[in-house]
């Protein structure tokens, strides 16, 4: 993808949309172009700009001072914030600007990188986990070149799996949690995620990976009889249904506790059954895991 919208550039920066046009009114950093409707659109040199100065201005530059600093003193004023929070947030923007340039080198050692000086859960806490909810959002609208999606998907995913068999725990939760993505949902990152919080603080999972046929899943809840159904869904196919999903394992599953968490948790207004739980925010799904 090498455009973004106006959306795409308040959900990746925090910024919103009105204090945006702001900005381009006023100083001289952004020149987006027009669609033949007139609508604005912002290159990937603009985004990287955006999120740079929404960084430093989130930890007290003045805009108008940004303005007149050259890239080279804009890149230098980031490196110097000291704030661990800002150098997380630095870090996750270097990611999605790996990903918009297709930059699959650098966004392996940024990972490696900081696996190696924090470990692997503060690596998925502070820096995946982040930067899988800022793109998240660009992944559900399609806003998004399904190449970049595959590459950097395919990485978090490699660095996942070896989290989670790198494992070792002393710890015991009596408990035992059936982890699947049904039908049409192919976005593992969050399930994988949740694989790992469980497996390290010592729960019984199983983890049944993406498109899982309801059938297969009730032969497993017949056969283990797990204390609960965890789901996690990002995007799924265009035929995709959540109200006939819900409905369905309310009937298949009665008897069993289910926890869903995810992107389409947050837009659902339904009334949700009883033994059926919507983790709608990271703080909330690790309340559910501490809660074991």
């Amino acid at each position: 993808m090498d455009s973004f919208t106006i959306k795409d550039l308040e959900n990746l920066s925090g910024i919103k949309a009105h204090t945006i046009r702001i900005w381009e009114q006023r100083y001289q950093f952004l020149k987006p172009g027009r669609t033949g409707t007139n609508i604005r659109y912002y290159s990937n040199e603009e985004l990287k700009k955006v999120l740079n100065i929404a960084l430093l201005n989130k930890y007290g530059f003045k805009i108008s001072h940004i303005d007149k600093m050259k890239e080279e003193e804009v890149r230098d004023k980031i490196l110097s914030l000291t704030q661990l929070e800002a150098q997380q947030e630095r870090i996750v923007n270097e990611l999605i600007q790996c990903m918009v340039d297709l930059n699959v080198e650098k966004l392996e050692d940024i990972l490696d990188n900081y696996i190696r000086s924090r470990g692997i859960e503060r690596t998925i806490i502070q820096i995946i986990f982040p930067f899988m909810e800022k793109i998240g959002i660009l992944w559900v609208t399609n806003h998004i070149n399904p190449a970049q999606e595959h590459l950097v998907s395919n990485i978090i995913r490699q660095k996942l799996i070896v989290g989670i068999e790198s494992v070792s725990t002393s710890l015991k939760v009596n408990k035992t949690i059936l982890l699947f993505l049904p039908e049409g949902e192919y976005h593992e990152l969050g399930m994988l995620f949740m694989y790992y919080l469980l497996k390290s603080r010592g729960v019984s999972t199983i983890y049944l990976g993406a498109n899982v046929p309801l059938h297969d899943v009730e032969y497993v809840v017949n056969l283990k009889k797990p204390n609960f159904l965890y789901s996690h869904l990002t995007s799924v196919g265009h035929n995709f249904n959540f109200d006939k999903f819900i409905l369905s394992i309310t009937k298949k599953f009665a008897g069993t506790p289910i926890i869903i968490s995810g992107l389409l948790t947050q837009s659902y207004e339904r009334k949700i059954p009883q033994h059926i739980n919507f983790k709608k925010s990271f703080s909330e799904v690790m309340e559910f895991v501490s809660a074991l």
